[in-house]
C-alpha cells in the first residue's frame, strides 16, 4: 500500500467523483480508477460503488477512511515537522469555516497569514456547525471555525461571544421596541433558520419555555433577511450576520441577553501549520480587539 493511493481514495471520497477527484490531484480518470482498484485487490474487499448516484462508500469503506485519514493526517504532520527541522515553513491547513466568519474575519485572517507564512496553502470548506464539527472529528479538516458546546475528544479554543438579537421590518409593529419579550416572540410568525444552523436559537427556545410558530425554515442568511425585509416574519440571528441590513429592517434586543459562543475546534493533536494558522487567526482578532474571551 501507498500514501498516494490512500490520497486518491480520500480525494474521491471528499469530491465524490472519480473525475473531480483526478482533476484535484492532476491525474486522469483511469489514473484515478487504477489505483482505487489497486488499493482494493490489497485490501481484498471493495471500497466503493459506483452507481448512477454517484460514488459511494461501502460499510468497510467506512471503517478504512478513518484509519486512512489519520495515516494521511500523520504522514502530512511528519512532512510538516520535517520542513521545520530544516528551517522551511511548508504544508497544507484546511479550515473548516461557516459564512459570516468567512466574510467578516477570514480574508484579513488569512491574508495576513499568507504573507506570515507564505509557503503554506490554506484550503477552506464551508458547511453548518454540526458538518463543522464532524469534519475535525473525522479529520477531513484540520481545524473549523464552529460554536460552543462540542464533542469532549475536541480541543476549543474560544474567540467570540455574538449576541442573538431579534430582527423585524419597519412594517412591524413591534419595530419601535428596546427589546421584544419571549412572550411576544411566541405569537409571531417565525423565519427560522434551517437544521445545524439553529443551536442556539433552540437553546434559546428551550430555556424560556417558547413554543415558536415557525413560518419557514431556509439555511441562507440573506434569505432569511429578504424574508424579514417583506415582513413574512421575524427571526432571531447573531450579531456578526446583520452586518449589512436593508435600511427597513430594525434591530432588537431579546428580553435576556443570549450569545453564540465562536471558537476553532482541533483534535487534541494538530500540525504544524494548523496550530500556525489558529495562532494567527487569534492574534488578528487581538489586534483588532474582536477576541472577548
Amino acid at each position: 500500500m501507498t500514501i498516494s493511493r490512500f490520497e486518491v481514495f480520500q480525494a474521491v471520497v471528499d469530491s465524490g467523483s472519480l473525475t473531480k477527484a483526478g482533476e484535484m490531484l492532476n491525474l486522469t480518470q483511469s489514473g484515478v480508477s487504477h489505483a482505487i482498484t489497486s488499493l482494493e485487490n490489497e485490501l481484498g474487499f471493495p471500497l466503493l460503488t459506483r452507481g448512477r448516484s454517484g460514488i459511494q462508500l461501502t460499510h468497510n469503506g467506512e471503517r478504512m477512511l478513518t484509519y486512512i485519514r489519520d495515516i494521511l493526517s500523520l504522514h502530512d504532520r511528519m512532512k510538516q515537522e520535517a520542513a521545520a527541522i530544516k528551517g522551511l515553513d511548508v504544508g497544507v491547513v484546511r479550515i473548516g469555516t461557516f459564512t459570516s466568519v468567512a466574510a467578516l474575519w477570514l480574508p484579513h485572517i488569512i491574508k495576513t497569514f499568507e504573507e506570515i507564512h507564505p509557503g503554506i496553502t490554506v484550503k477552506l470548506f464551508e458547511g453548518d456547525y454540526l458538518t463543522l464539527e464532524d469534519w475535525v472529528s473525522n479529520g477531513v479538516i484540520d481545524c473549523g471555525f464552529i460554536t460552543s458546546p462540542t464533542s469532549q475528544s475536541l480541543k476549543f479554543l474560544p474567540l467570540k461571544k455574538d449576541k442573538m438579537l431579534c430582527i423585524l421590518s419597519e412594517e412591524h409593529p413591534l419595530h419601535n421596541q428596546d427589546h421584544i419579550s419571549f412572550e411576544q416572540i411566541q405569537t409571531e410568525p417565525l423565519i427560522m433558520p434551517s437544521k445545524g444552523w439553529d443551536n442556539e436559537i433552540k437553546q434559546i427556545f428551550t430555556e424560556n419555555n417558547i413554543k415558536p410558530n415557525v413560518k419557514f425554515k431556509v439555511s441562507d442568511d440573506q434569505a432569511i433577511i429578504a424574508m424579514v425585509k417583506n415582513n413574512l416574519g421575524i427571526s432571531i440571528r447573531p450579531e456578526m450576520t446583520l452586518a449589512h441590513l436593508p435600511d427597513n429592517i430594525r434591530i432588537v434586543n431579546l428580553e435576556s441577553e443570549y450569545f453564540r459562543s465562536i471558537g476553532i475546534a482541533t483534535k487534541l493533536t494538530m500540525s504544524p501549520a494548523a496550530k500556525k494558522f489558529i495562532d494567527c487567526a487569534h492574534s488578528w482578532l487581538t489586534d483588532h480587539n474582536l477576541l472577548d474571551f
